[in-house]
């Protein structure tokens, strides 16, 4: 019985269905002939001036806007049918698939930072043209450009000359082609004039950028605006082999060897201290950080400071992002302000003792009357005194006031345990 009763509910449900879906089949929702595309337009009157700009999008000029939007409902800004990035991909595969390099607003799928969806009044869409577009991101390389003296020309007639906008699948920095193929598709190389300038060394085959600022200079040539001393001098064979050997870019030295040549007082003098940081005996030696014939930061620094540290000490920038409280020096990038780059006698190339360190910057004594310093000892850990980082982290923590728990309570029933409940 109580089958026989289920078959008929489900046989009713369906009769029920098939009723509704004939009375309000696909054929009675369908727009009015003509009307596809100038039914929106009704309401969206400001979009008939859109449709006069010399560039339109496909699904615009063809009266399409359901291929983006939602006519009725949706769980989208804009009543679009689907989040932007899947919108745009479905027809606009701009990403390949083993990218070495995806523009950050690709990557996020913010198309529209870049384009106007529906028309503009420059090519592919885009929301401004040429150069301007690129340093409404680029704010600080435009900053530069505007202040160097010596510009290089495809930079003036657009950044897409050398990259591409949405993704490279074999190169970083989304170039469309690697140094010095990149470079000889401008720049001739078989003139006697070409050889002289670089002191006979097969430069075509190497990699341009080690001297050239591929955008902008002050110096001639496009060096870089500072440049090691022997790079200026036109000194090469200091540092490599002759012109005429096999192997002319092989440096005559290994490591901190070859600078010491010149830097004997700066290796000889970290060579002698305690602690000393490990790119230095490593297999590039100084070169780890510092560029060998030119930069734009001091020092002939590879970057700036926070972007050398960085490489290695990826997890100090991460926990810095999470720290409510972020180290003033950590956050101007100044990691020289308490560590020493090349060696310290001191643990982490710390500059100073903990105490004397951080009270350069903070006066600890109006700080806290706890009592720190060489005759008190931290009762977690008695081979080691009470100081600043008995209770602080130096880079940050996750936590308020750079503090390792979650709160002040948190931290002091650590040592005093009498306290705890």
């Amino acid at each position: 019985m109580k089958r026989s009763f289920k078959i008929m509910v489900s046989l009713g449900a369906a009769l029920l269905l098939f009723i509704v879906s004939s009375a309000f089949s696909l054929d009675n929702f369908k727009l009015k002939p003509g009307a596809e595309g100038k039914i929106c337009l009704t309401c969206h009157v400001q979009f008939e001036e859109k449709l006069k700009d010399p560039f339109v999008h496909t699904p615009v000029k063809r009266g399409d806007c359901t291929g983006c939007h939602s006519p009725h409902a949706s769980s989208h800004g804009k009543l679009l049918s689907e989040g932007l990035n899947k919108i745009c991909t479905k027809c606009h595969a701009v990403i390949p698939k083993e990218a070495r390099s995806v523009h950050a607003d690709v990557m996020s799928g913010n198309c529209t930072k870049c384009h106007d969806a529906h028309s503009s009044k420059n090519k592919a869409n885009l929301l401004k043209a040429g150069n301007e577009l690129c340093f409404g991101c680029h704010k600080t390389m435009g900053e530069a450009l505007a202040k160097v003296k010596f510009r290089h020309n495809p930079v003036e007639k657009g950044c897409v000359n050398c990259h591409n906008p949405h993704a490279s699948a074999s190169r970083d920095h989304l170039l469309i082609d690697s140094p010095p193929s990149l470079c000889l598709k401008c720049h001739r190389t078989d003139s006697a004039s070409f050889s002289k300038l670089h002191m006979n060394y097969p430069v075509a085959k190497g990699n341009c950028t080690s001297c050239h600022d591929v955008h902008g200079s002050d110096k001639g040539a496009l060096l870089y605006t500072k440049v090691h001393v022997p790079v200026a001098n036109r000194l090469c064979n200091q540092c490599h082999e002759d012109p005429g050997s096999a192997t002319p870019f092989k440096t005559k030295k290994k490591g901190f060897e070859l600078c010491r040549g010149c830097h004997s007082d700066m290796v000889n003098s970290t060579l002698k201290r305690n602690v000393i940081h490990w790119p230095l005996l490593g297999k590039e030696g100084c070169l780890t950080c510092h560029a060998p014939h030119g930069s734009r930061e001091g020092k002939l620094m590879r970057g700036s400071l926070t972007s050398v540290c960085y490489k290695c000490h990826a997890d100090t920038l991460e926990r810095l992002t999470k720290s409510p409280t972020k180290h003033k020096p950590i956050q101007e990038g100044n990691c020289m302000a308490c560590h020493e780059p090349h060696s310290s006698n001191l643990p982490y190339l710390a500059r100073a003792q903990t105490i004397e360190l951080c009270g350069s910057c903070h006066n600890w004594k109006a700080h806290t009357s706890h009592p720190i310093g060489e005759k008190i000892l931290d009762k977690r850990n008695s081979n080691l005194n009470v100081d600043c980082l008995s209770c602080h982290r130096s880079h940050g923590t996750e936590f308020k006031k750079m503090l390792p728990f979650t709160t002040p309570t948190d931290l002091c029933v650590s040592c005093h345990r009498e306290f705890r409940r």
